[in-house]
Formats: structure tokens, C-alpha cells, sequence
């Protein structure tokens, strides 16, 4: 269930003539009955609103003053969350003449055309407040204040997210309202301006459109009324074969994608551009890290690390707190035999989650294939039946459950083996192999196949990166742990070394210790330029170490330090602060050995 919570405005929304139906009322039950929530968002005063409406109790809570009070009627605190209006304001206004206006807890409120006096006073007196029109009631509020803020207000209090929410109004100051949830919903009789704005207009007015809206919540989640609109779509990016129209995209909910494709065509980029954008819906994101690739970025809470495995509970009281963007749990501490297990239990507990809040909103499973292996025997019994919305990333789909893959309807494969990637996803799920005449020809590309769309064949598109360029890898290339298959091994022309550096650090204390044939050894065979380009996914250093090998000219001595320069120009940026400390204590160990 993607929606917990129905967020209504109330005059000519729930109510007509100031009255709520009993047909509305009805609605508000079944909405209840079916777990979740009524939210009512007015700009009526709220003792106004105790007074015509028997009731309240139907709500969770209650934002009134277009913002400004917030009610929770099962305990009967009310808040305020805006300043009172300045007293000299409203002596203003009688000193111009102005009788028929209001004051409240926290706003001003007339009729049209008061709001030209109210404005010439909030001009001479260099008031900051806004006026807001709510048809031809006009109110005057502190800045920033709005339905959006008092929504954000209540949602904080029951611990819900507006990508949750739906939202359902009829006049002006029902744009906020509406911008500020994950589906807005325009009454039959609302403004045209608010109607374009909505992404399902009902064909009833007032109450009998909230009731219509219920029914069609209650009845399918609203599946059968979401749009393609980009404003439920999350951007992939630009057809190659057709630049000029609108960008593909993916629902942000009920997507399972699977991202496919070898180190070093673009997979990581891909991922950093997908997870901004999620993150910018308002999405909540549950990242399983069995590498630990995240954590050097403010915007994510790291759980665990190279010492500590995650602790489930931390985990679960950060995805508990929807201000809380993305968890990451790093598995950097659990044994890779293990990590299966421990995906499967934080899973048992997330989807309770899902079922409380429907956070977290995406599941990212990086190296997929080490969280649900093909060949473990419990995968089956241990995946939920629908784990709904998730991003999974692997090099392979072979390598991955097929009780896992029958659930992804999303495929993005990149690299110069993406059509074999999806003959393989297609083999595991039991599909024919789809056909597609192109292939992505540069990192950045990806084929995209809509599984459950027969009509729609594979097409290569330019993903989008993120709006900021972002190196994820850098720490934990720099100062992580790589698994053994993608470390780097010094073992010698007679292979009687086996000295593994499982990150960049340790490649370059374990290189000043080697003796210069082993060394030399490595750099003719382009071992080090190999690395750089397929297990650390650098193109650039590769290509800067694969000039260095291929000059026979340098002694071991130069080459070393020349590989060590350009390692160090690349992985010694501020979000490694340890690294350059390192560095240069083994540089002036190195030195000092030397002298």
C-alpha cells in the first residue's frame, strides 16, 4: 500500500455551505476501516471549525488558519505554528477605516476587496506578511506559512510521509496543499488553475468527489488512477534515437528495477543520478551495502561499518523517522556467507514497516547478487511475495536468485554485454529473449526493457546523471575493503608472493615494499592499468597508469612514483580527510628508508 493518509480542505472540498454530508461522513469511515487516515487542512479558524463540524474525531489531526494551528482532536492540544499577527497591524486597519476583518491566533482574515487596504498597511508599516486568497475569503499570514507547512506539521506528528498523502482541494491556497503531497486530487468544482496541477480531477463536486476519491483509494490504491505525468515518474533519462521528445521515466512507486552491467560502464553513475532523484520525490531509502560504497556523503546515516556489523534496531529507528532520507546499512563486517541471512531478517522487519508506514519507499540492493545469491536453497522461502519497489544492482542477472528476478519488471542493462544480460534475465524468468537491433555504445547508456510491456521493445537510453558529479567509490576504493575477487595481488614473476591490497592505500604500502622485480612484473603485464579499469571503475587512472606501463623507458623507481601521483590526485579529495594523512606518512616513510 503506497497511501496512508487523505489530506481534504474543507469548505466547497468536504463541505458544501459550510456543512459536511452524510455521505461524506460515510466516506470518512470506510477511509478509516480501511487503516488509514484523515487529515483535515482548513483555512478556518479553528474555533470556527469546533463549532460547525460534530466531527472532528474523525481526523488524526487538524491544521487550521491555512496553516497556522495545528489540533489533534483525540487529546485537544491545539499549537500554534506561527506567530500572532502584529497588533499595530490590525490598529492600521481600523485607522483606515476597515471593520469587517478578524483576528485569530495567528492570521488576519477578510473579503474581497479588503486585501488592497491590508496591503497599503502591511507597505507603509514594512510588514513581512503574505495575503492568501481562498475564493473570495482573503487571509493574511506570517511568510512561509501555508497548508504545506501546517500538513508537514501534522505528518510529523503521526510520523508519516507526504509521498503517502493524498491531497484534495478546490480553491487558491490549495496549491500548497496540493505540491506538498504525493498525489493531488482536484474536486469537480475547484479552480481551473488547481485542476491543472492535479493529477486526477474527480467527476463529482465537493463531498461526493472526496467520497469518490475514497472509494477509488480504498479500491486499488489508486493504481487504476495514476498518470504517466513526469510528476509520479522518476526521470531515467533520453531515448538515443529520439532526443527531442520527453524523457523516460519510471513509476516512483511499484517499480522493481534491475540495474545490470560490468565495472566501468557507467553502473555507479547511474545509480548516484537514480538515488538524487528518488531522494528529491521525497522518497525514503533503505540502501543493503555489502561493500560499503555509502557513507562519505552527508545527505546518507551510514549504519555499521568495516569494524561493526549494522544492528537491525538502529537500523529500523532511523527508517522510522521520515526526515531521514536514506539509511544505509553497511555489511562490510559480515561474512559474505552470511549476508543472504542477514539481508532476509532486515527485510522481516522492514516490510512490517512498509505495512505501518510504507517507508522506507525503495529498497537499493547493491551487489545484489551477494544478498540473494543464485544458488542459495533458502531464497525462496525468505523474499517477501511482493517486495513492491526496489533497485537492485549486480554485474550479472545469472548471478542472481530467479525467486528474486521474477519479481523485477524494470531491466536497465549497460556495457558492452547488455543484450547477453537480458537473454539472461529473460532465461531465469522463463521469457523469450527480447530483441532489440541497438546497444548502448558508451558508458552512460543502458538498454531498457519494460518486461511487462510486450508492445515496447528494448531501447537504449542516455541515463541522466545526477544534477551534482558526485565519486561514490572514492572512500571505499581509498580506504574500504574490497572482496577478495576484486583486490589487487602482488604475487611475483615466480608467484611465490601472494600480498593482497583489497583497497588503494594498501596497493600503494604493500607497492613500496616489493622488491623492483615483482613490480616490474605486474606493470609489463598492464596489471595495474586492469585493475584501476575494471575493479575500481576508473577509466581516467587507468589510462594515465596504462601510459606509465607502456614506457620502457622508466626504471621501476619512477614508475612507482608516478603511479603513486596519479592515484593520489584522484582519491585524496576532502570527503577522504584520513587519506592524505596516510599517504603522505608512507611517502615520507618511503623517503626516509631511501636516505
Amino acid at each position: 500500500m503506497r497511501f496512508f493518509a487523505v489530506a481534504t480542505d474543507y469548505d466547497n472540498t468536504l463541505a458544501s455551505n459550510g456543512r459536511v454530508g452524510d455521505a461524506a461522513w460515510a466516506a470518512l469511515d470506510r477511509l478509516r476501516a480501511s487503516g488509514r487516515q484523515a487529515i483535515l487542512v482548513s483555512g478556518r479558524e479553528l474555533d470556527d471549525l469546533l463549532n460547525i463540524c460534530p466531527r472532528l474525531d474523525v481526523f488524526s489531526r487538524v491544521v487550521a488558519e491555512n496553516g497556522g494551528v495545528l489540533y489533534d482532536p483525540s487529546s485537544g492540544e491545539r499549537r500554534p505554528l506561527a506567530p500572532a499577527p502584529p497588533p499595530r497591524f490590525a490598529e492600521e486597519l481600523r485607522k483606515r477605516g476597515l471593520r469587517d476583518f478578524s483576528v485569530s491566533e495567528t492570521l488576519v482574515a477578510m473579503m474581497r476587496p479588503n486585501e488592497q487596504t491590508a496591503l497599503a498597511a502591511i507597505r507603509d508599516l514594512g510588514l513581512e506578511l503574505q495575503i492568501v486568497f481562498n475564493g473570495d475569503a482573503v487571509m493574511i499570514v506570517a511568510p512561509g506559512v501555508s497548508k504545506a507547512s501546517g500538513l508537514q506539521a501534522a505528518l510529523n506528528d503521526l510520523a508519516l510521509s507526504p509521498f503517502n498523502v493524498v491531497a484534495i482541494g478546490d480553491a487558491e491556497n490549495d496549491h500548497a496543499l496540493l505540491a506538498a503531497c504525493g498525489f493531488p486530487v482536484a474536486v469537480a468544482n475547484a479552480l481551473p488553475a488547481l485542476k491543472e496541477h492535479a493529477v486526477w480531477v474527480t467527476r463529482q463536486a465537493a463531498g461526493a468527489g472526496v467520497a469518490e476519491l475514497v472509494d477509488a483509494l480504498v479500491a486499488d490504491d489508486l493504481r487504476s488512477h495514476a498518470s504517466p505525468a513526469m510528476r509520479n515518474q522518476v526521470t531515467l533519462g533520453q531515448r538515443r534515437d529520439a532526443p527531442d521528445e520527453a524523457p523516460l521515466g519510471f513509476p516512483a512507486h511499484g517499480t522493481m528495477a534491475l540495474l545490470v552491467g560490468e565495472s566501468g560502464c557507467g553502473k555507479s553513475t547511474a545509480t548516484a543520478g537514480l538515488l538524487e532523484r528518488l531522494t528529491a520525490a521525497g522518497c525514503q531509502l533503505c540502501i543493503i551495502d555489502p561493500e560499503g560504497d555509502y557513507g562519505g556523503d552527508d545527505s546518507i546515516i551510514a549504519v555499521g561499518d568495516a569494524h561493526t556489523a549494522p544492528p537491525l534496531d538502529e537500523v529500523l529507528q532511523l527508517l522510522r523517522r521520515p526526515s531521514v532520507p536514506v539509511v544505509a546499512a553497511n555489511l562490510l563486517r559480515v561474512p559474505l556467507d552470511e549476508r543472504p541471512g542477514f539481508c532476509a531478517a532486515l527485510l522481516l522487519h522492514i516490510q512490517q514497516l512498509r505495512l505501518q508506514t510504507g517507508r522506507p519507499h525503495w529498497l537499493v540492493f547493491e551487489e545484489a547478487h551477494h544478498l540473494f545469491p543464485a544458488d542459495w536453497a533458502g531464497v525462496a522461502q525468505t523474499i517477501p511475495e511482493a517486495l513492491e519497489t526496489a533497485l537492485a544492482i549486480t554485474v550479472s542477472p545469472d548471478q542472481v536468485s530467479p525467486a528474486f528476478l521474477r519479481q523485477v519488471n524494470t531491466v536497465l542493462a549497460m556495457g558492452r554485454d547488455a543484450r547477453a544480460a537480458l537473454a539472461q534475465f529473460a532465461a531465469a524468468v522463463g521469457r523469450p529473449a527480447p530483441t532489440s537491433a541497438a546497444l548502448p555504445s558508451k558508458p552512460g547508456e543502458a538498454l531498457l526493457w519494460r518486461v511487462d510491456d510486450e508492445a515496447q521493445p528494448p531501447c537504449v537510453v542516455l541515463l541522466e546523471p545526477g544534477n551534482e558529479h558526485r565519486r561514490r567509490h572514492r572512500r571505499k576504493y581509498a580506504e574500504g575493503m574490497l572482496i577478495p575477487e576484486r583486490s589487487f595481488y602482488f604475487r611475483g614473476p615466480q608467484g611465490a608472493l601472494n600480498l593482497r591490497a583489497h583497497n588503494l592505500i594498501l596497493f600503494l604500502e604493500i607497492a613500496e615494499g616489493v622488491d623492483p622485480a615483482t613490480w616490474q612484473f605486474h606493470l609489463e603485464r598492464g596489471d595495474y592499468s586492469r585493475w584501476f579499469e575494471n575493479e575500481i571503475g576508473d577509466a581516467e587512472l587507468a589510462q594515465e597508469a596504462r601510459q606509465i606501463e607502456r614506457d620502457r623507458h622508466l626504471s621501476p623507481a619512477e614508475s612507482l612514483d608516478l603511479i603513486r601521483a596519479a592515484v593520489q590526485a584522484r582519491y585524496t579529495q576532502p570527503e577522504n580527510p584520513s587519506l592524505p594523512a596516510i599517504l603522505a606518512s608512507s611517502t615520507q616513510t618511503g623517503q626516509a628508508a631511501g636516505e
